[in-house]
């Protein structure tokens, strides 16, 4: 019994030891810089960077620098074009955990596993937004027009396509805001939050080299 108790004593230390380490590294991952030298531009696009405390986003202009949205992101595609705004609000993410969890409180176990086990069913969720205002869930940066550039590449190659060159639009929460099927591979690594880290990184803004969590987003981005 003794023996026995004691191998259950190391099996819980080690699924706890588990979780602990991953929040650890994502810490840690966070507070590392890229681009470190990075300032904001002077005079350029002004993009903003979100979260409701479960996943982060990047927010854009409809139309700027030579990038124009609309070919891509439809008012039709909307439950009710109406809301078509003047800016979008760009995430990724792992298709069930992104339609079944709006919210922490919707998060089951089966959701949580099948997401850190990993998928290749991803989409790309895109809020229609009139102008934002910083505050505390929502920090502005100016960035120049080849670094927006390079962000808005990042964010449309997460976007699958149909053999025409369209995205393939899923039906949202509500009527101003749609899903788009997405590719890559999501999992504990490569997390909705890790991948505006990523985007971010790849224009050339300074922000950790792994982004796993929203505070390890936000934290990089003045308050309001």
């Amino acid at each position: 019994m003794i023996r026995y108790l004691r191998r259950l004593g190391i099996a819980l230390g080690v699924l706890l030891a588990i979780p602990l380490a991953y929040l650890m590294a994502g810490q840690i991952g966070g507070m590392i810089p890229s681009n470190g030298d990075w300032v904001q531009a002077k005079r350029g696009v002004v993009v903003f960077v979100e979260t409701n405390g479960i996943h982060t986003g990047i927010v854009v202009p409809v139309s700027a620098a030579g990038i124009d949205w609309r070919d891509l992101v439809r008012a039709e595609h909307l439950t009710d074009p109406r809301y078509a705004g003047t800016h979008l609000a760009f995430g990724w993410g792992e298709r069930q955990f992104y339609l079944n969890t709006p919210t922490w409180a919707d998060l089951s176990l089966s959701t949580a596993a099948r997401s850190a086990l990993g998928s290749d069913e991803t989409l790309v969720h895109v809020d229609h937004l009139t102008p934002p205002v910083p505050g505390e869930h929502i920090r502005a940066l100016v960035l120049s027009e080849a670094e927006y550039r390079r962000l808005a590449g990042f964010i449309r190659a997460s976007f699958r396509l149909d053999p025409a060159g369209r995205s393939r639009p899923v039906r949202g929460y509500g009527p101003a805001d749609a899903f788009y099927e997405g590719r890559g591979h999501y999992d504990a690594f490569k997390t909705c939050n890790a991948w505006v880290g990523d985007a971010l990184r790849h224009a050339g803004v300074r922000v950790g080299v792994w982004t796993p969590f929203p505070w390890s987003v936000m934290s990089w981005f003045g308050e309001g």
